[in-house]
């Protein structure tokens, strides 16, 4: 935090203090190229396609919020993510003070049902305009940083198990030490016999999960967690559907490696669900799911009290202003035991002028106000397409 920073806040933060009005809320639709194509569990990934929200102060100052699509996950794509900001959300905040941020954070997710992805990006860009206001960083507003730096995970997912060795091989003298193999796309007992040759390809002080994205059936997924003992997975990901909440509870009775909530954690009440019978370890926490920075804070909390492990993640492939709010997040969270992955470094081009970056396998707080990363319009304007 800079020195005035204190000051400064509890200045802004006093009942008489002088309010930080909304004068307009932009819904921006944007796609960029991925550098090559991202395979999962029935969707194969070129292009990213996104909502930036351009929020703007009386004073002309500006923050941004992010969310990418995610018909498979939350049901948002593009058109209905714009329109729910521009018909729903930016009525209910303009003209109101975006010091108040978490009673528009409250009146927002109760605006519409579901919509977490323009909920995400309207309230992430109402807290990065609060904080830049106030000269504090997203992690100074929400509690202070509790590390200033986190370790990156690398997603794999090439079609062929010689291409992930190679590729794990490359990232690894880069510096990466924690990768997630996407899985639920070919036969069980082939991915299983993937995961243990890449363990032994990679040695025992590599992390390797793997990320099921509801690609298998329970008999599938019974298959890959007793042939894949031998890789030492930290974790499997979602491997069932997102409402087969019996299957879940059945398959971590049995598996010998801890399973991981994702499609299925919507709300803090689905965390609850099914961390108390015992279907989950550890919770893949997404602002995009959770509707925002404030609610996906509050499920962090939840988490820690119930004795969960917390994976924090961009979906594929968000820019640097997804990135900058999930490290941020990151760096507050309770723990991040399984892992933070960050998306922005797989697109061929960012919409910022001080991308994230991932150095020797670590990703560092973002420094200055808000998110802390200086959106480029131009750039904005040259990847921004028509949301029909």
């Amino acid at each position: 935090m800079a020195p005035d920073s204190a000051p400064q806040a509890a200045s802004a933060l006093r009942a008489d203090a002088k309010p930080l009005i909304i004068k307009r809320v932009d819904a921006i639709p944007i796609a960029i190229p991925l550098k090559k194509p991202v395979i999962m569990a029935g969707v194969r990934l070129e292009v990213s396609y996104n909502l930036l929200v351009r929020a703007e102060a009386a004073d002309g100052l500006v923050g941004w919020g992010e969310a990418s699509v995610a018909p498979t996950m939350t049901g948002d794509v593009l058109p209905g993510m714009v329109a729910a900001v521009n018909e729903h959300l930016a009525p209910l905040v303009t003209g109101k003070d975006a010091l108040k941020r978490a009673e528009l954070a409250h009146i927002c997710a109760h605006a519409l049902h579901h919509n977490g992805g323009p909920k995400c990006a309207v309230d992430a860009a109402i807290a990065d305009l609060a904080g830049r206001h106030l000269n504090v960083s997203l992690s100074d507003m929400y509690g202070g940083a509790l590390r200033d730096s986190i370790t990156a995970m690398y997603l794999l997912g090439n079609p062929k198990i010689e291409d992930d060795i190679a590729e794990t091989h490359k990232k690894i003298k880069e510096g990466y030490t924690f990768f997630k193999l996407k899985v639920g796309i070919k036969p069980a007992r082939d991915e299983a016999a993937a995961a243990v040759q890449i363990r032994k390809a990679v040695g025992p002080d590599v992390v390797l999960c793997a990320d099921a994205n509801m690609g298998m059936d329970f008999r599938s997924a019974r298959i890959f967690v007793e042939d894949s003992r031998d890789a030492d997975l930290l974790f499997l990901e979602q491997p069932l559907r997102d409402d087969d909440f019996d299957g879940m509870a059945e398959l971590a009775r049995i598996s010998p490696i801890p399973l991981n909530g994702d499609e299925s954690l919507g709300n803090v009440a689905t965390i609850i669900q099914m961390a108390r019978a015992g279907s989950i370890k550890g919770a893949n926490l997404k602002t995009i799911k959770l509707g925002g920075v404030s609610a996906t804070v509050h499920a962090m909390s939840v988490c820690a009290a119930l004795g969960l492990n917390i994976n924090l993640a961009c979906k594929v492939a968000e820019t640097s202003v997804g990135a900058a709010t999930i490290i941020h997040l990151g760096c507050v969270a309770p723990n991040v035991n399984w892992g933070v992955s960050i998306t922005n470094h797989y697109l061929v081009d960012d919409i910022v002028s001080n991308p994230v970056r991932i150095d020797n396998g670590s990703m560092a707080r973002p420094a200055g106000a808000g998110n802390g990363v200086q959106v480029d319009e131009a750039q904005v304007a040259r990847y921004r397409v028509h949301a029909a």
